[in-house]
């Protein structure tokens, strides 16, 4: 019995068929809707003029998508170009060196970035919890550790710190909360993998190798202290079959993503719909519940980039790095959430796994998860929306549990029995598809706004039935005097095409990892750069969960 077993392939082929045409039905109606709204005075600060020979505007709504891929573009391929370089020329000649030579150009590179205060203040931390280390005791580890991030979340400390960065540039903040964060992270790992193997005698070089690998040090993915260790100590590293295929198939379906996702933009506006709530709630169903469930899938595939991206890299230094998150749409339990497997390992092996042991028993497992969320929340950055969040998602992961428990209760259980194991799957399957949009609604409260979030449950929850967006154009841009019945033919509105406006929310099960956005009470409107303020009101950068520039 399960949700594996196999099914007769004309039944799954008949599933697909029907997915696919539901897809193809909202992204009809997202696409008009899109059309509809292009010219929306809401929509001018993130629909803006896109590639010329496209001849569309392009939603511009992504802070980090816009940061990654224009300004800071040629910052990321000059380092990490070369890293790849000094690495292969290090590989060749010295093998044996090669961990030097990934310390000292990732330390040159924070240092000509931030400057030598911000280095001399990640060192800083770096040697407090390599003493501590020293002292034997993980819960003093992590104590430590989880003070140290808490001190990059919060003022005043997050103020005077932020202080050690030399000069202004546009992505100071993200850079500043990226390394400091991820830093406390590997150092912590760093101290707990010492406390777990003392024989072992890990130095301070060790800690400073791992921490200023360049691919990873400010946006992640985080690799444990004991698999990073145990990858880069081989002296003579040796390919595995078909490797390098591998590797350039990775970098280059990471350059088709990021074309598809840019066109994408200029028919699809789903970062924007959601700011304007009143547009948004003239979308048919159909399009709402699509406008939901394309911002979740964007979230995925901006994750698969990124981190596809640094792979690449991690894999030529001869790496075995975390992998993409899994796809969205395969996803339909909580413990499969998260977008950001280095961090969601971090997670699992220090706390989660530690206190819920097998993950069977329900007290030992709500205070797993309770500790789990409670550190998410602190990397996060403490606030109200990220406070829903992590409760939602907490107990999301429990309630799985719960009903598990529930089936495996006697009567429940002889009755799964007595069917066959189609018919277990087919029952099961039901319950995962209303997990799924569990786990898409709980999730739409940080990729968007709580106000979008109700918005979208009303609808499809209760009233249904969307005003549909082209007769609300056409009345909002009817002249003054001409009723329905006045309007020329030259005027009328598309009421055909309104109907099928599409809906794009976005939602991410997104971690249960760290990527979600932190805003206060006040954020919860939201933004039309897709980027809400923290609680001081600057935009923050929902990857690392920091301040973020204005250059959204």
């Amino acid at each position: 019995m399960g949700i594996k077993t196999a099914l007769p392939t004309a039944e799954l082929g008949l599933y697909s068929l029907v997915l696919s045409g539901a897809l193809a039905y909202a992204g009809r109606g997202l696409l008009e809707a899109s059309q509809d709204g292009a010219h929306r005075k809401a929509f001018r600060e993130s629909v803006r003029p896109g590639w010329e020979y496209i001849g569309r505007k392009m939603d511009v709504a992504d802070f980090e998508w816009v940061m990654w891929f224009t300004s800071f573009r040629n910052v990321i391929i000059f380092a990490l170009s070369g890293h790849v370089l000094f690495a292969k020329l290090c590989t060749m000649v010295a093998p044996q060196l090669r961990s030097w030579m990934y310390a000292a150009y990732g330390a040159l590179a924070v240092m000509g970035t931030m400057g030598p205060w911000y280095l001399l203040l990640l060192l800083g931390h770096c040697v407090g919890l390599y003493v501590a280390s020293l002292l034997g005791q993980p819960w003093l580890c992590l104590g430590l550790g989880l003070a140290s991030l808490a001190s990059f979340k919060m003022d005043p400390l997050i103020s005077w710190q932020s202080g050690f960065v030399t000069g202004t540039f546009d992505l100071q903040e993200v850079l500043f909360h990226g390394g400091s964060s991820f830093t406390v992270l590997r150092c912590t790992s760093f101290a707990l993998e010492s406390c777990a193997h003392p024989d072992r005698h890990y130095s301070l070089a060790d800690l400073l190798k791992y921490n200023f690998y360049l691919p990873f040090f400010f946006f992640g993915p985080i690799m444990t202290f004991d698999r990073f260790h145990a990858q880069v100590s081989q002296v003579e590293p040796v390919r595995r079959e078909g490797e390098l295929w591998h590797i350039r198939a990775q970098a280059g379906l990471s350059v088709v993503a990021i074309m598809a996702v840019d066109i994408f933009f200029h028919f699809f506006y789903i970062l924007t719909i959601p700011s304007d709530l009143k547009f948004a709630n003239r979308l048919p169903d159909s399009a709402l519940a699509g406008l939901a469930y394309s911002n979740l899938v964007y979230d995925w595939v901006k994750a698969a980039v990124l981190f596809g991206v640094v792979n690449t890299v991690a894999c030529l230094d001869h790496l075995d790095p975390p992998q993409p998150p899994k796809c969205i749409t395969a996803l339909y339990v909580f413990a499969e959430t998260h977008f950001d497997r280095g961090i969601n390992d971090w997670l699992c092996k220090y706390v989660y796994d530690h206190i819920g042991g097998e993950h069977s028993a329900v007290i030992p497992e709500l205070a797993a998860t309770v500790a789990t969320f409670a550190i998410t929340t602190l990397w996060l950055g403490p606030c109200d929306i990220v406070y829903l969040w992590s409760f939602l998602n907490c107990f999301g992961l429990n309630f799985e549990l719960w009903v598990q428990k529930l089936a495996e209760w006697g009567p429940l259980a002889r009755i799964e029995a007595s069917l066959s194991v189609q018919m277990s799957r087919r029952i099961r399957a039901l319950f995962g598809a209303m997990n799924f949009w569990a786990i898409i609604m709980y999730n739409l409260v940080s990729l968007n706004s709580l106000e979008f979030t109700q918005l979208v449950a009303r609808r499809l929850l209760l009233t249904g039935k969307g005003q549909g967006c082209g007769d609300a154009e056409g009345a909002r841009h009817q002249p003054q005097g001409l009723g329905p019945s006045k309007m020329p033919p030259t005027l009328s509105s598309p009421r055909d095409s309104a109907g099928r406006a599409h809906p794009a929310g976005r939602g991410v099960g997104r971690e249960n990892s760290p990527r979600m956005r932190c805003c206060s009470q006040a954020s919860m409107t939201p933004s039309p750069h897709r980027v809400p303020p923290d609680h001081a009101g600057h935009p923050v950068c929902h990857l690392l969960w920091c301040p973020a520039s204005k250059g959204a």
